[in-house]
């Protein structure tokens, strides 16, 4: 489903000649193509949704950074174009949950796991990772792990 959005994204922004989103569709479908040939060896021809969201996650976070060292640098313009690639490739996401629906999210997600401290973070983790990647930022979910297990 997300790879069919993708594709027709690529085929809609050639003919409307939008340049920005052309560049950072073909990005995200270079990046997946070299997650599909790693995934080869293990059988998988293709990579599932989630792994997908996984990715494109990375994706945003790697632009966040770039975005944080242009404007050290003083180069705006750059710092700009790597904005306008996060909000497209975000709007290939699902919607990102609210404050109050993530602290619901850990909480339930705690009890399944029966995690009763910080050691046992990871599990908590996996599970949050494997039924709301890419509807949550990860790297604010572990400190609210953290609060609710600490």
């Amino acid at each position: 489903m997300l790879r069919t959005r993708l594709s027709e994204a690529m085929k809609d922004s050639m003919r409307s000649k939008n340049e920005r989103v052309l560049h950072t569709v073909r990005l995200i479908m270079a990046k997946l193509k070299d997650n599909d040939i790693a995934a080869r060896p293990k059988g998988i021809t293709a990579i599932p949704d989630y792994e997908i969201l996984q990715m494109m996650n990375g994706m945003i976070k790697q632009r966040r950074e770039s975005i944080e060292m242009f404007e050290k640098g003083g180069r705006p313009e750059l710092a700009k174009a790597e904005a306008e690639e996060i909000e497209i490739i975000q709007s290939f996401m699902p919607k990102q949950m609210d404050d109050a629906e993530v602290v619901a999210a850990v909480k339930d997600a705690i009890a399944a796991s029966g995690a009763a401290s910080v050691k046992d973070m990871g599990k908590v983790m996996a599970i949050l990772k494997e039924k709301y990647t890419g509807k949550m930022d990860f790297s604010r979910v572990s400190g609210v792990v953290k609060q609710n297990l600490g």
